[in-house]
């Protein structure tokens, strides 16, 4: 019978702009609730014990301000952060283009061939607004390596399974590296 591991991962919730729904998901995970309205997010964090099979997992999400494709990416969303959910809107091809763009400056900044990534659409609630097919998004997550997954922060639709899913890339992409480290998400 093996132990109980724990282990405090850091992660990074980004998007490419405001009102995407990343806090919504992060609040929703952790809190259980959806926040009503938009207020724009400098920077919060969140924390929550995950539990997968014997293992647990303290979960460290820091929700960052909405990112552009012209935004220099601070060093602080990559030294540090092992795993990253990136959020656009199925209701925004703006939000999608400029995601591509940020995971190219992640991929750059960490220097890695693979990086633990959950690609998310949000308000998957919102489809007669939809702007962006979900092929597309899990086309695109595909040629990342990553996982694709569509939600909706506001009726709790696959928020639980989006934080656990990035919790398994970490270990997946850190186990293909041959090593076994602490994380942070962004």
């Amino acid at each position: 019978d093996r132990e109980r591991r724990r282990e405090s991962l850091p992660a990074a919730l980004l998007n490419a702009s405001g009102g995407q729904g990343k806090t919504s998901l992060a609040h929703q995970f952790v809190e259980g609730e959806f926040l009503e309205g938009y207020d724009p997010t400098v920077e919060n964090t969140y924390s929550k014990i995950v539990t997968l099979g014997k293992d647990e997992f303290h979960l460290h999400l820091v929700d960052t301000a909405g990112q552009d494709e012209y935004s220099i990416l601070p060093y602080s969303f990559i030294i540090g952060v092992h795993g990253y959910v990136l959020v656009y809107s199925v209701t925004s091809l703006h939000s999608f283009q400029v995601i591509e763009s940020l995971y190219q400056k992640l991929h750059e900044g960490h220097g890695k061939t693979r990086l633990p990534v959950v690609l998310v659409g949000n308000k998957a609630d919102l489809s007669p607004y939809r702007e962006v097919q979900a092929d597309e998004g899990k086309k695109l997550a595909e040629s990342w390596g990553a996982t694709f997954m569509e939600s909706s922060a506001r009726e709790n639709q696959l928020t639980q399974g989006i934080f656990t899913k990035v919790i398994q890339e970490i270990a997946r992409v850190e186990n293909s590296y041959g090593q076994e480290r602490r994380c942070q998400l962004m």
